[in-house]
């Protein structure tokens, strides 16, 4: 099948999968409004967050953590809520995402598609457990997955991650150790820990292009995140008018970041999302460890 070919049909299911995002998020607004009366609205502050994560995420950073960093600092979502307001919010921006890089950027389609797919059931299994998880410990799990992000954004600013290689596709053996790795990640996705970085070391890992892991990433999480967000929908584990603030401001942010932005010198952004994630990761603890004392008490 050419290349192109197999890219069309990729993104057709995608649009599919859009479709489906979007049926579902409608009919979560409604329940909400059903129940209790105003329509869930962003607000200013909900609408800079989506702008400014999104924005980064494009040029590579990741959204999730600090979306949670932002949201734990100002008391903007309960920390219970936090990963399913997470997949719900940035799904959208995260669907653009993919249809811009995965047209742009060559990679192999079998490569492409089995990693995706690996993805999509790993985030499956995953929100399945987490959307019935108490608060103490969503708090205890997004604390460590926070301090797994940030060591693994150290490991990129200290050159330790390694640098990649020329291949465009996986076979053998590296293919299936990529597909088992998506499939955790895509799980750990559902607990709020990004997909980005850990994918693009794992990509980089095995030889591969640098620019592979755009379409990679950013196709694995447009098409996970639709069906994680279903589950953490149906269990009502959200913050809708945060998630819509992720929505709406990140939408233009991932168009000005891709087409007229493109890239920055980020290295100093980078330390200072080192900071906060790792400040947002040790209070996420604290707050789950005085929970259990009280709960103990």
């Amino acid at each position: 099948m050419p290349n192109l070919e197999a890219k069309d049909l990729l993104l057709l299911a995608l649009a599919g999968f859009t479709i489906f995002y979007l049926t579902r998020l409608w009919a979560a607004v409604g329940a909400q409004r059903a129940e209790s009366g105003p329509r869930p609205t962003p607000n200013t502050a909900g609408l800079a967050t989506g702008f400014v994560t999104n924005f980064f995420d494009t040029l590579g950073i990741g959204s999730f953590a600090t979306t949670t960093a932002i949201w734990r600092q100002w008391k903007m979502v309960p920390d219970e809520r936090i990963p399913g307001t997470l997949n719900v919010g940035h799904t959208l921006p995260a669907i653009v995402q993919a249809f811009i890089f995965i047209r742009l950027v060559p990679v192999d389609p079998l490569t492409l598609f089995l990693m995706i797919g690996a993805a999509i059931t790993g985030s499956f299994l995953g929100a399945t457990v987490v959307s019935g998880w108490p608060r103490r410990r969503i708090q205890f799990g997004m604390g460590g997955a926070l301090l797994a992000a940030a060591i693994l954004l150290l490991f990129g600013q200290l050159n330790i991650a390694p640098a990649g290689g020329e291949l465009l596709a996986l076979t053998g053996t590296k293919l299936v150790i990529a597909v088992a790795a998506n499939l955790l990640l895509g799980a750990l996705m559902t607990l709020g820990i990004g997909l980005y970085g850990p994918c693009m070391i794992v990509i980089y890992l095995l030889g591969m292009n640098p620019l592979a892991a755009f379409p990679i990433m950013m196709g694995s999480c447009a098409f996970l995140m639709p069906v994680a967000s279903a589950r953490f929908m149906k269990a009502r584990r959200i913050d809708l008018s945060a998630a819509l603030g992720l929505l709406v401001g990140g939408l233009p942010a991932v168009v000005i970041a891709a087409f007229i932005v493109k890239s920055l010198p980020l290295y100093w952004i980078r330390w200072l999302v080192f900071v906060v994630v790792v400040y947002t990761a040790v209070g996420m603890l604290r707050a789950g460890l005085k929970e259990k004392t009280v709960a103990a008490g």
